[in-house]
C-alpha cells in the first residue's frame, strides 16, 4: 500500500515538517548525553500513565511511579512501554508478531479476557486481511514517505479495525512508537507522544473516528492532530531535559559550596 499520495493532502507535508523539527531540535538537548538513559525511563512511564488514561484508566505519574496502582490495564501499558526497545528490530521485519506480543503484554490479567484471545486477533476475516496489509506497509519500501506520517497511519488503522480483545488503544499507541523508534525519528524512545494524544483528547477521539471514514478531510484532521500530539511530546522531552540539567547544575553547586 502505498502512502505517496497521501503527502498531496492540503496542509499534510507542512504539518509533519513542523513536528519532524521540532522533535530534531527536543533531542539536540545537551542533557541528553549524560541522562538519555533516565529521560528514556521517564518517558516509558508516562508514555504508559496517558495511554492507560486514554483507555478511561486514568491515574497520576505519581501513584503509578509509587508502584500502588494495581489497574490491569496501567500495569499492562507499563509492560507495554518498558519492552519496546527489545522489539525495534523485529517491529520491521515481523510485525504480526509483535503486535501479537504487544497485546499479549497489554492484555495479560485484563477482565473478561481469555489466555486463548492473547495475542490472537478477532472478527471478521477482512480485520485479518487488513492486518496483512498493514503489517506490509512496515515492511516494505518507504520511498520518500516521512516516519511521522506512517506512524500515523499504523496508528489509526490499527485503532479503527481494533484487532484484539480488550485494550486495543494501548497496543495502537505502542505500535505508532515503535514506527518513530524503527524509523530513526526517536530512535531512544525518548518521546511519549501519548501525553500528546492525552492533552488532547477529545480532538484525539474525533480525529481517529474522522481517520476512520478514509475521507481527505477525515485523513488530514487525524495527520494534523497526531503532527500537533508529536510537537507535544517534543516540547514536553524538553522540559524534563531543562528540568534535569537544572537539577544537575543545583548539585554541581552544593558540591562546591561544600
Amino acid at each position: 500500500m502505498s502512502l505517496d499520495p497521501l503527502l498531496a493532502l492540503a496542509g499534510v507535508a507542512d504539518w509533519l515538517d513542523a513536528a519532524r523539527e521540532s522533535v530534531d531540535a527536543a533531542l539536540r538537548h545537551r542533557a541528553l548525553r549524560r541522562s538519555g538513559g533516565a529521560l528514556a525511563r521517564e518517558a516509558a512511564l508516562r508514555s504508559a500513565v496517558a495511554s492507560a488514561a486514554l483507555e478511561g484508566h486514568r491515574y497520576e505519574v505519581e501513584e503509578v511511579r509509587a508502584g500502588t496502582v494495581t489497574d490491569p490495564v496501567v500495569q499492562g501499558a507499563l509492560r507495554v512501554s518498558v519492552a519496546l526497545d527489545g522489539m525495534v528490530g523485529r517491529w520491521t521485519t515481523a510485525p504480526r508478531q509483535v503486535l501479537a506480543r504487544l497485546h499479549v503484554l497489554a492484555a495479560r490479567g485484563c477482565a473478561g479476557i481469555s489466555e486463548a484471545e492473547l495475542g490472537r486477533p478477532t472478527g471478521p476475516s477482512e480485520v485479518a486481511a487488513r492486518l496483512d496489509l498493514l503489517a506490509d506497509t512496515v515492511v516494505g519500501p518507504h520511498g520518500r514517505v516521512p516516519v511521522l506520517l506512517r506512524a500515523a497511519v499504523v496508528h489509526g488503522e490499527l485503532l479503527a479495525l481494533r484487532p484484539f480483545a480488550g485494550p486495543n488503544g494501548v497496543v495502537a499507541r505502542a505500535a505508532a512508537r515503535l514506527t518513530m523508534m524503527a524509523g530513526g525519528l526517536d530512535p531512544r524512545g525518548l518521546l511519549a507522544v501519548e501525553i500528546g494524544h492525552l492533552e488532547r483528547e477529545p480532538e484525539y477521539v474525533g480525529s481517529a473516528n474522522a481517520f476512520r471514514t478514509g475521507t481527505p478531510d477525515g485523513l488530514r484532521s487525524w495527520f494534523a492532530h497526531c503532527a500537533r500530539a508529536v510537537e507535544s511530546a517534543a516540547a514536553e522531552l524538553s522540559r524534563l531535559a531543562d528540568a534535569m540539567l537544572t537539577g544537575e547544575r543545583g548539585r554541581a553547586n552544593e558540591l562546591r559550596v561544600d
